[in-house]
């Protein structure tokens, strides 16, 4: 669905965006992949991956938490004066915990790299597509952005400002031929999950209709489908994959 399509994915190296980088490769994208720390073995699963599909994967580190490296990390992509097709701004910091008891510096580390982040490398990014007149980002939001849970203030607050982002954006950017979307995953088998309690991991299954947690390459369909034009009327839109609701 992605043959020659050019992709940015932040957060790469694990989870639900290591499961976008290969879904993306199998469809015939070329991704730039993203990640914090230089990771030997990162590189040779990306060699690998490039390899079986005949897709060619870069490797592109930047501390998402830095406004000025994430300049940097976009210089680097911007340099190789290639088109940048699609955005998948997929990198998070997961939190748990009382609002009352949560330090200020907790909440303002996580929205540098939830919400800031996101904000500076789409603007980036945008200048390059708006001259392409064509484009399309998709934002990995979550379920608890949408709903009420407890111990989600700060997490869910982070996840409701890329929601808000992305139905307006995609008002704004339409006239440039440029799609905005995001989707909403319930839980998902990932290490960000390790965060919770056994006890808590359990409560959240009782409200999943399907009683189990999504698998990563599940949401890295999803964001597949969004970005490519087999979704070229879909705008705006804030897809929830959660199992379904008890």
């Amino acid at each position: 669905m992605l043959k020659g399509k050019n992709a940015i994915i932040t957060g790469s190296n694990r989870g639900i965006g290591r499961a976008i980088v290969e879904e993306f490769a199998r469809c015939g994208c070329n991704v730039w992949a993203c990640a914090r720390k230089e990771n030997h073995e990162f590189e040779e699963q990306l060699a690998l991956l490039s390899e079986k599909h005949g897709v060619w994967i870069k490797p592109v580190y930047f501390d998402l938490s830095s406004e000025e490296a994430v300049k940097d990390g976009f210089k680097q992509i911007h340099g190789e004066k290639l088109p940048v097709d699609i955005l998948v701004n997929n990198a998070a910091m997961g939190y748990s915990g009382m609002f009352s008891l949560t330090p200020m510096q907790v909440v303002r580390k996580l929205y540098e790299v939830n919400v800031f982040s996101v904000f500076a490398l789409t603007q980036l990014v945008l200048k390059k597509m708006i001259r392409q007149k064509s484009g399309s980002i998709v934002n990995l939001a979550s379920v608890a952005g949408l709903e009420a849970h407890h111990g989600d203030v700060t997490y869910g607050s982070s996840k409701a400002a890329i929601i808000s982002l992305t139905q307006n954006l995609a008002a704004e950017m339409a006239e440039f031929g440029i799609r905005v979307n995001a989707v909403a995953p319930g839980p998902t088998e990932t290490e960000m999950i390790v965060q919770f309690a056994e006890t808590a991991k359990g409560r959240i299954l009782d409200n999943v209709a399907m009683g189990r947690m999504a698998q990563p390459e599940e949401i890295a369909r999803v964001v597949c489908f969004l970005a490519s034009e087999g979704a070229s009327f879909v705008n705006g839109q804030v897809l929830k994959i959660d199992g379904g609701k008890r």
